[in-house]
């Protein structure tokens, strides 16, 4: 998901977002941890775009 995607939603839609990317973080990293992981990069990706989702709610939240 692109910063222009994530500056169209709301507040709400962007935690509920972040909550199905940790729940699916974690089921990657059990996934790695059984050496069941088809796509590492995924991991990674996933940690950007929660970082993307936390930024923007900060960013919203400072400029109230």
């Amino acid at each position: 998901m692109k910063a222009e995607e994530i500056k169209k939603l709301s507040n709400e839609e962007i935690i509920s977002k972040i909550k199905a990317d940790k729940e699916e973080l974690f089921n990657l990293r059990f996934q790695l941890a059984n050496g069941q992981l088809e796509k590492p990069s995924r991991l990674k990706d996933l940690r950007r775009e929660v970082a993307r989702l936390k930024t923007e709610l900060r960013e919203r939240e400072l400029n109230k």
